[in-house]
């Protein structure tokens, strides 16, 4: 009897081994299942997901308005005792000054003109007569002398005449400090001298002679330039006596600014 239980318990013993193979298969299998549904995530509902969590995290901060606990004061309608303060009215808006350069440019622009009806005044006569013209703007005035009253023909020497006239112009410009640019102008007859060997020595030395002749009747010589153009920027044509006459000139451009070498630069 004893050698029968003994070799059933051994027997029993030798298939015990299946219980935990079945449980090592049975972990395995769900592993296998596991893994598979993580490989194969559903897009969809992952993307659902992901815009759900999205606009939580990103929605803008609401802010609730508490609501009060307790009694509070009734509004009531304003009695004939109760004071009512007036409306604030806005304070006005102050109007924005111009610039003080824009103020600047306008007093000269008026001190300019001044200048213009002072030079008008003084040559009244010599504009009636045709030789001095005058022209002016908010920036330029622009005093035209044929040559006739300041030079002899093919000559930049001033004559007697011219003088008076540079010292009358010399009294309206002395005690400014305008720039000046002195332009002087020939007709189309080529000359050829051994002083000038063609008309743009000419202009420029008439010009430059009106320059001196102010200069010395007081006028900063700083605020002064001398440009010639020869024939090159005539008023009328060259085929009349009179148009020549017109472009023999010298002309003063007062400008309503200082500065020399900018006006020279910028007419």
């Amino acid at each position: 009897m004893r050698r029968r239980s003994r070799r059933a318990e051994v027997s029993q013993n030798r298939e015990r081994w299946l219980i935990s193979y079945a449980d090592f298969i049975t972990l395995l299998f769900g592993f296998f299942v596991v893994m598979y549904s993580v490989s194969s995530v559903n897009e969809g509902k992952y993307k659902v997901l992901s815009e759900t969590l999205t606009g939580v995290f990103n929605a803008p901060q609401r802010s609730m308005t508490p609501v009060p606990v307790g009694d509070q004061p009734a509004l009531t309608e304003p009695t004939g005792d109760q004071v009512i303060p007036p409306p604030v009215a806005p304070e006005p808006v102050p109007a924005e000054e111009p610039s003080t350069t824009v103020r600047e440019q306008d007093l000269r622009s008026e001190a300019l003109q001044e200048m213009a009806n002072r030079f008008a005044l003084e040559f009244d006569s010599l504009m009636e007569q045709g030789v001095v013209s005058l022209q002016s703007n908010d920036k330029w005035i622009e005093l035209s002398m044929r040559d006739s009253l300041l030079f002899g023909s093919g000559e930049a020497e001033p004559h007697y005449d011219a003088f008076p006239v540079m010292e009358r112009i010399a009294d309206i410009l002395r005690d400014e400090d305008n720039a000046i640019r002195v332009e002087g102008f020939t007709d189309d007859r080529p000359i050829r001298t051994s002083r000038y060997p063609s008309n743009w020595e000419l202009s420029t030395a008439r010009a430059s002679a009106v320059v001196r002749m102010l200069a010395a009747e007081g006028v900063d010589a700083s605020r002064m330039a001398a440009v010639g153009y020869g024939a090159w920027q005539p008023v009328a044509r060259n085929d009349t006596d009179e148009g020549r006459r017109r472009n023999r000139r010298v002309v003063l451009l007062i400008s309503r600014d200082a500065a020399i070498r900018g006006v020279v630069r910028s007419p």
